[in-house]
């Protein structure tokens, strides 16, 4: 096993963050953002409220009726506007959405359909979503600030603030409009779908600890216990990570984990060993392990890989028949395998503060990525000297990265396309032109 430190570069040792898990499950949901954005923007209602009230108030102390009568007449104007744009909010929020639906489902269709989570993850997206719903809230209440009194002797409330801001939020709205379709048209368009995957991978190995030198490599002894998994059935999407490293650290124990990350758990299964003394309570290790129904970016090294993968797959398959998008999907394959082509991989060993080892967390070998990216899109490879051509490249350019301990895989990988190569090309002439490495495949 490999020793990897909590903390990355050359500041001091620090828990990993509390909160990442629930950042993480946040950022897979679509809901959070848009009902915050409707509490804000209560929030700031009641304050442009309290403020024209406030403003009547004044000018009345003043008795300038005058400019009330001023402001009754604008009053009367705005309110025509704010009634236009909440009638038409609604309907615009159903047509943009219902189109953007279409799109998603066209796109996990060409792609994969784990893509939609990108769409589900954009910033955009939710941020447009929550500015319309809180712009159609917003009218909503500023309608209801409109008084029925014509006499500035009378009236209590003239929604000046308010009106100006509900045209703000149209602003912004139409604003994020126009960002939102360039970025749901960019997600349409597979390169750049490639793209973001390669940008969550790496954001996942970039927040993996860094190796830690001249470290014991002593071994963690026998289990002393076994914690079972008491949740629910399903893919073991992240653990949290500074919480079991302080119930582990407040024990005197070692917790090792044993499914990885992405794996199906089932209730009863151990889902962590204890090296060191007795189990923790249950309640100490209550909501250290996350399940849900299928896999996230969030701690899980091979899950990149694997969409690279299905998208090459779809792409070779008789039915779409795009050795390009094959192409563009091992061009990110070979990227990623480069960027970890020296980094231990097979465990992490997150410490205390104190330095002490607290957690042991399995993530894939250098063997296991290897295979990921490559055994299945080599299976399908064989029609097609495009895809054959780019990944005899992408072999030899990680050849010439990986240390001699890890060329064993690529060599294997390089030796089975040829043999597969040499069986589905009988003249010698395909063959040499299908066992020829280049970058762009053929050109």
């Amino acid at each position: 096993m490999s020793d990897w430190m909590v903390t990355r570069g050359p500041a001091a040792r620090r828990r990993p963050r509390a909160l990442s898990p629930l950042r993480e499950h946040l950022r897979d949901t679509f809901w959070f953002a848009p009902t915050a954005a409707m509490a804000i923007v209560f929030v700031v209602w009641l304050g442009a409220q309290a403020l024209d009230t406030a403003v009547v108030e004044a000018l009345q102390e003043d008795g300038d009726h005058e400019t009330l009568d001023e402001l009754l007449r604008f009053a009367q104007d705005a309110k025509a506007v704010v009634s236009a744009v909440g009638s038409a909010m609604m309907t615009f929020i159903g047509v943009v959405f219902s189109i953007s639906l279409v799109a998603v489902q066209m796109a996990s269709g060409q792609f994969t359909p784990r893509v939609v989570r990108l769409f589900v993850r954009s910033r955009i997206t939710k941020a447009t979503f929550a500015v319309f719903l809180a712009t159609f809230v917003l009218t909503l209440l500023v309608l209801t600030a409109f008084d029925t009194a014509d006499d500035p002797r009378t009236v209590t409330s003239v929604p000046l603030v308010q009106s100006v801001l509900t045209l703000v939020m149209v602003a912004l709205s139409l604003l994020l409009f126009v960002l939102y379709v360039n970025t749901t048209l960019r997600l349409m368009r597979i390169s750049h779908v490639i793209a973001r995957i390669a940008t969550e991978s790496f954001r996942v190995a970039a927040s993996m600890p860094v190796p830690a030198g001249g470290e014991d490599a002593a071994g963690l002894g026998p289990a002393t216990a076994w914690v079972p998994h008491e949740g629910r059935a399903g893919v073991l999407r992240d653990v949290h990570i500074a919480r079991l490293v302080r119930v582990a650290r407040s024990h005197g124990v070692v917790l090792r984990l044993i499914p990885r990350i992405g794996d199906f758990v089932v209730p009863g299964t151990p889902v962590l060993a204890v090296h060191g003394g007795p189990a923790p309570p249950r309640r100490a290790l209550r909501y250290t392990v996350s399940v849900g129904v299928e896999r996230t970016y969030h701690q899980d090294l091979g899950f990149g890989l694997r969409q690279l993968s299905d998208i090459a797959l779809r792409a070779l398959s008789p039915a779409i028949n795009d050795p390009t998008t094959a192409v563009q999907a091992l061009d990110r394959v070979v990227q990623f395998l480069a960027a970890l082509s020296r980094h231990p991989l097979d465990a992490v060993r997150h410490r205390d503060r104190g330095g002490t080892v607290r957690l042991v967390q399995p993530v894939p070998g250098w063997t296991e990525l290897v295979d990921l990216g490559f055994t299945e899109v080599r299976g399908c490879a064989t029609g097609s000297p495009q895809v054959s051509r780019r990944m005899l490249a992408g072999l030899d350019d990680l050849l010439l990265l990986a240390p001699p301990e890890r060329r064993e895989p690529l060599l294997r990988h390089r030796e089975l396309l040829r043999q597969a190569v040499d069986r589905s090309a009988p003249a010698p002439a395909d063959r040499a032109f299908a066992l020829r490495p280049d970058r762009q495949g053929i050109g």
